[in-house]
C-alpha cells in the first residue's frame, strides 16, 4: 500500500512554520531594543553628571512648579529624579 503526501500540506506547513519563526525573533528582537532603550533611559538620569545639561535647562522655580501640576512630589527628591519622573509621565519614554 503506498501513501501519497499531499505535498501542498507540506508547503502550507514549511511557510507556516517560517513565517511563525521569523515572527517570534522579529518580537524578540524589538523586546531587546526596548529594553536596552529603558536601560540607557534610566542610566541617563542615574546621575547629575549625565544628566546635567537637561537639568540645567530648567530654573528651578518652573521644574518645581511643573513638577507639582503634574502631581509630582518635589519635597526632599533630587531635581533628576524629578525631571525623570516628569518624562516618564508625558511619555518621555
Amino acid at each position: 500500500m503506498t501513501v501519497m503526501v499531499d505535498k501542498s500540506k507540506r508547503i502550507f506547513f514549511k511557510q507556516s512554520f517560517f513565517e511563525g519563526i521569523g515572527k517570534v525573533m522579529s518580537g524578540f528582537d524589538e523586546g531587546i531594543k526596548q529594553a536596552e532603550a529603558k536601560q540607557n533611559f534610566d542610566e541617563y538620569f542615574d546621575s547629575y553628571e549625565s544628566s546635567y545639561a537637561l537639568t540645567l535647562a530648567y530654573p528651578d522655580e518652573i521644574l518645581m512648579e511643573t513638577a507639582r501640576q503634574a502631581g509630582i512630589k518635589t519635597d526632599g527628591r533630587d531635581k533628576n529624579k524629578i525631571i525623570k519622573e516628569l518624562f516618564e509621565k508625558n511619555g518621555g519614554y
